[in-house]
C-alpha cells in the first residue's frame, strides 16, 4: 500500500516504520494513526520481522495532536479522532515483537506518549520530550498516565505532567524515561545495532516473555504470573527452534 503520512520500511527482519508530516513537525491526524495502524499489522504478519523501530522524518519524532485541525472537529470528530489514537496505542503495547522508538526532535503530547507504548526508548541527546497538555487544556492519552509513572514513578510524572515543561534526551535517560541517550548523528544506527541484537533472538522466546512481562504488571496476581511463567518457558523449550540452538550451543562448545 502507498501511504501518505508514514514511511514503511522491512530491512534484516527489522520493520521501521518513520511519521512522515514534517511539514507540521510530524503532527498527527487521524489518517496517521490509521496507516500506522496498518503497517503494525503488516509486521505483525511478517514472521521475517522481528523487531519494529518507529522514529520520525525531519526534525521531529512526533509535536503530538495536530492542533490547527483538532480545531475545525465537531465533538463526534474529536471523539472518533481519539479512539484510533487509542487503538494504535493498544496495537502497539500488544505488539508480540520487540519495539524501539528512536527519538529525534521534538517527542511531544501524543508524539511522546507513543514512544511511551515502544517497549524500549532511544533519544537524541538535544531531543525535547514532553506533555504540553495542561498548557493548552488537554489531556494525556495513549496510556501514558500509567506508563510515565511506571517508568519514572507517580511523583516525578506528575511533575512533568503539571508543569508541562519539557525535558531533554541526557535528563529523559538520567530520570528512566528512555533507556539511552545518544548523539542525533548516532541516534538511527544505535538503534539499528539494538534491533539487530534482538532479532538474532528467539522470536517466539520474545513472544512469551514480553506477554509475561506485560501480565507482571500488575494485569494479574503473582501467583497467576508464576504459573504464566512455567507454561511460558514449556511453550519454548518444547519447540524444534529449541532443540537446534541446544544443538548447536553443544557443537560450540566442543569446538
Amino acid at each position: 500500500m502507498a501511504y501518505e503520512c508514514i514511511i514503511y520500511e522491512k530491512e534484516e527482519g527489522i520493520a521501521t516504520v518513520k511519521l512522515n508530516r514534517p511539514q507540521v513537525l510530524n503532527a498527527m491526524n487521524k489518517q496517521l494513526w490509521l496507516e500506522f495502524q496498518e503497517a503494525l499489522e503488516d509486521a505483525r504478519n511478517d514472521p521475517e520481522i522481528k523487531a519494529l523501530i518507529i522514529t520520525g522524518e525531519g526534525r521531529a519524532f512526533s509535536t503530538g495532536a495536530d492542533l490547527k485541525e483538532s480545531k475545525t472537529r465537531t465533538i463526534e470528530e474529536y471523539r472518533d479522532y481519539l479512539t484510533e489514537l487509542q487503538e494504535a496505542s493498544r496495537k502497539l503495547m500488544r505488539f508480540e515483537k520487540a519495539t524501539i522508538a528512536a527519538i529525534n526532535g521534538y517527542a511531544l503530547g501524543s508524539g511522546y506518549e507513543l514512544a511511551l507504548a515502544c517497549d524500549i526508548r532511544i533519544a537524541a541527546e538535544d531531543a525535547k520530550i514532553g506533555s504540553p497538555e495542561a498548557s493548552v487544556t488537554s489531556s494525556v492519552t495513549g496510556g501514558a498516565m500509567r506508563l510515565v509513572q511506571d517508568l519514572i514513578g507517580p511523583g516525578k510524572a506528575k511533575e512533568l505532567i503539571f508543569t508541562a515543561e519539557f525535558i531533554d534526551g541526557r535528563e529523559a535517560e538520567r530520570i528512566g524515561l528512555v533507556n539511552k541517550a545518544v548523539p542525533l548523528d548516532q541516534l538511527m544506527e544505535t538503534t539499528r545495532e539494538m534491533a539487530r541484537k534482538i532479532a538474532q533472538n528467539s522470536a517466539f522466546s520474545i513472544k512469551m516473555i514480553k506477554r509475561g512481562l506485560n501480565l507482571a504488571r500488575g494485569e494479574v496476581s503473582l501467583e497467576a504470573l508464576m504459573d504464566y511463567e512455567i507454561e511460558a518457558c514449556l511453550a519454548c523449550v518444547f519447540t524444534k527452534e529449541r532443540q537446534e540452538q541446544l544443538e548447536a550451543f553443544e557443537s560450540r562448545k566442543r569446538d
